[in-house]
């Protein structure tokens, strides 16, 4: 029989099995939302840290075969070590971002994922063994210790994506996270203080960490702003993390600039030679404008040129993330770029995935603006993809018309004319865009019809600051340099479309952004 104090001992192992898991998986998750963030691709960061965190609880585990003795110092120190390595990842993280060279975040990334995750691997072979040194069977010790580990796991990847992330963001949920490590650490050390040796020693190790983590907690957040402010050329007047994205707003003097995920979106400057071109060739081109579509777009000044046209009855702007439209309709300095457009009585909000939407809807648009975000991960790329033009195409009415944002003919032409390929492969015809907006550089547009399309024969009928009847034709003059005739290593580049089957996109766009 065990007597109290074993009992008690036991219980807590087990339940500090638990809690460790859980703290496990929230750094797992953690380092995956970081590598999405700051290096992009987030399908690749994920891969990347999950399998970096499983090898690392590999090599722990093989290591662990080694700590034969003093199992709970060896423990509480593990825990000391997790805590602040992980505690401050984050912080660490903003800030080799802004002042270390190119390349070294990733490195930093990828060294604390298998780091935590080796001290991850050590702690479970320890846990059960002291389990056993109790008193408590090994099967029954071993099986106890593995349930706590995997329904922790459970636990911390639904507290990370539904609360931690969301209400406290990625600095502040790491520091939180370390303390938590922490607290289990000095809970069994004074559980297990009769038979550990410099008790006091240990303590006051903890406590120093402790302290550090805390001030982390009060204070980390603000100075890894700063650090993030590095990354942006200007001043940042705003600044949120929603449940699906990173949201940045700068301003220098009258330039007010909004970023998602680290990517600019719009620049106050220009945005009318964006925005422009995305929306009236395609109104032109549709015989109708009744009913208009706009997948993306939420923050409303695509809208807004939509609505200068009396002839457009209704608006159906889908855009996934609410707290980008929030921003919109709230935000001063948006208000005065898209003019109250969301506010307006003949536009209706649906917070979907543009892919899901096209699946579920069934209506028929006259006019389908898609100003989604470039194709650098998976879950983008399906909204590049034959399947989803398909969609578009079967909800777009017999005389309507499509325009696509297909990112920049100039600094990735390969992929703006796989967008074209693949939109065309749905027995569309297509018309060729590009215009050079300064804060982005030369960009491109796909006009798309089931009619053929003359740009020579469209006119612009309303109040513009940039494009005239005039200066349309001239946007689908393409440069030798940036037309469809591609060559790499001295060969001809085949332009093949884009499938969910064959996502051969993201890594054509990888290839071509990665000097800019």
């Amino acid at each position: 029989m065990l007597n109290q104090l074993a009992v008690r001992q036991s219980h807590f192992i087990y339940w500090a099995s638990g809690i460790v898991s859980i703290c496990g998986i929230i750094f797992e998750v953690l380092f995956g939302a970081l590598g999405s963030y700051i290096l992009g691709d987030g399908v690749k960061q994920y891969t990347l840290t999950i399998s970096l965190f499983l090898t690392g609880m590999g090599i722990g585990a093989s290591v662990s075969e080694k700590v034969l003795k003093n199992l709970i110092v060896a423990f509480v120190y593990i825990e000391f070590l997790v805590a602040l390595l992980g505690g401050f990842s984050s912080f660490f993280m903003f800030g080799i971002t802004a002042f270390s060279p190119a390349g070294t975040d990733a490195l930093f990334l990828y060294i604390i994922t298998l780091s935590i995750g080796a001290l991850t691997g050590v702690e479970l072979p320890i846990l059960i063994r002291k389990a056993n040194e109790i008193g408590v069977s090994l099967n029954r010790s071993t099986a106890r210790v593995l349930f706590s580990d995997y329904a922790g796991g459970l636990v911390g990847g639904l507290l990370f994506a539904f609360l931690l992330r969301p209400q406290l963001g990625m600095v502040k949920t790491a520091f939180l996270v370390g303390c938590i490590n922490l607290t289990v650490a000095i809970i069994v050390l004074f559980l297990f203080r009769k038979e550990i040796k410099h008790f006091a020693i240990h303590l006051v190790v903890g406590i120093i960490i402790g302290i550090l983590l805390i001030l982390g907690l009060l204070f980390g957040e603000e100075m890894a702003f700063s650090f993030e402010q590095k990354l942006y050329k200007d001043p940042i007047i705003h600044m949120e993390e929603s449940k699906y994205q990173k949201i940045v707003m700068t301003q220098n003097n009258d330039d007010v600039r909004l970023y998602l995920n680290g990517g600019l979106q719009l620049s106050s400057i220009d945005e009318h030679r964006y925005h422009e071109t995305l929306v009236h060739p395609v109104m032109e081109q549709a015989a109708s404008i009744n009913d208009v579509l706009i997948l993306g777009g939420g923050d409303g000044i695509a809208a807004k040129e939509v609505l200068k046209y009396d002839d457009v009855d209704s608006i159906t702007l889908v855009d996934l993330d609410p707290a980008v439209v929030d921003l919109a309709k709230t935000n001063e300095k948006l208000l005065q770029l898209n003019q109250h457009a969301l506010d307006n009585e003949k536009v209706t909000i649906m917070h979907k995935d543009a892919y899901n939407f096209l699946e579920t809807t069934n209506r028929i648009f006259d006019v389908i603006i898609i100003d989604l975000p470039d194709p650098n991960d998976e879950s983008l790329n399906k909204l590049y993809t034959k399947e989803f033009y398909a969609l578009a195409r079967n909800h777009m009415s017999l005389n309507g018309a499509m325009m696509v944002q297909a990112t920049s003919p100039y600094f990735a032409p390969e992929v703006y004319w796989t967008i074209s390929e693949t939109i065309t492969s749905n027995n569309l015809k297509v018309e060729n865009l590009h215009v050079d907006i300064p804060s982005f550089g030369n960009w491109g547009f796909v006009l798309a019809s089931r009619n053929s399309i003359h740009l020579d024969r469209l006119t612009v009928n309303v109040d513009t600051e940039f494009l005239s009847t005039g200066l349309l034709p001239s946007l689908g003059q393409f440069g030798k340099d940036i037309d469809k005739e591609i060559e790499r290593n001295g060969e001809k580049v085949v332009i093949e479309p884009n499938t969910l089957i064959d996502p051969r996109l993201i890594q054509i766009y990888e290839r071509s952004w990665k000097y800019y």
